[in-house]
């Protein structure tokens, strides 16, 4: 509540058109740019949904030549603009209370059935990507698990977080290209509890579909124990 009363009497500048931001949930973004956040809805692969130039093709030329372990994935928009800013705060910043409308954006597409949406109503059980334990303690909270935990909440939904798991700190993707992010990631989940996973469909979340080698290697070693069909949804996808 004084973090209201704060930003009413005190108001914050959005990051993108200076003007004031008074929306306690969405602050330091101003509601008018919030406002503008919109799906993505050009061509995109049918099965990773990474968009594609053109209308005429279907899959994209790595999943041809790499199938990847999931059935498919999907995300709300692109990696850019005002959504692009607001992931940057709520993951680099800590502002943790965007957790709630960017997982909204989520259950936007089991409304609109944007790309389409994963099937929710297949889904068995929801797996956030984890963080290793060091990263964890450097950024105090997992973006995905908070994600995770407001969809399971609102799809009525089990959401485990032990189960999938990061065996080693790997290098920031970020810093990385398309093959050394694969190089990086190879080998460093794993799953325990293998039980509460097998033969079950999965939902497994993230913020950001980059390249994919986090996600491709993460339904790699579910599907290896036992996981049903996998569909991964992430709130951004980059081009």
């Amino acid at each position: 509540m004084t973090g209201k009363l704060l930003r009413i009497f005190f108001p914050e500048s959005c990051p993108i058109c200076k003007n004031p931001s008074t929306e306690h949930e969405i602050a330091p973004i101003c509601q008018a740019c919030w406002n503008e956040i919109s799906p993505y809805n050009g061509p995109l692969c049918k099965i990773c949904g990474k968009p594609l130039v053109s209308e005429v093709s279907i899959i994209c030329g790595e999943c041809i030549s790499d199938k990847p372990a999931f059935k498919y994935a999907r995300s709300f928009g692109l990696y850019e603009g005002t959504l692009k800013e607001a992931i940057n705060l709520w993951k680099y910043h800590g502002i943790k209370r965007l957790s709630r409308p960017l997982a909204q954006m989520l259950l936007r597409m089991k409304i609109l059935d944007i790309n389409p949406a994963p099937p929710w109503w297949e889904v068995d059980v929801i797996l956030p990507v984890p963080l290793h334990k060091r990263k964890l303690r450097q950024r105090e909270f997992n973006q995905s698990a908070l994600l995770a935990r407001h969809l399971g909440r609102r799809l009525g939904i089990s959401v485990i977080y032990n189960c999938l798991i990061k065996l080693r700190d790997a290098l920031p993707q970020v810093e990385l290209s398309g093959e050394d992010r694969r190089k990086n990631v190879r080998g460093a989940f794993g799953v325990r509890n293998k039980g509460l996973i097998q033969e079950k469909n999965l939902l497994l979340v993230d913020d950001v579909f980059t390249t994919g080698a986090t996600v491709r290697e993460c339904c790699r070693v579910l599907k290896k124990v036992g996981a049903g069909d996998i569909y991964v949804i992430t709130l951004t996808t980059a081009f």
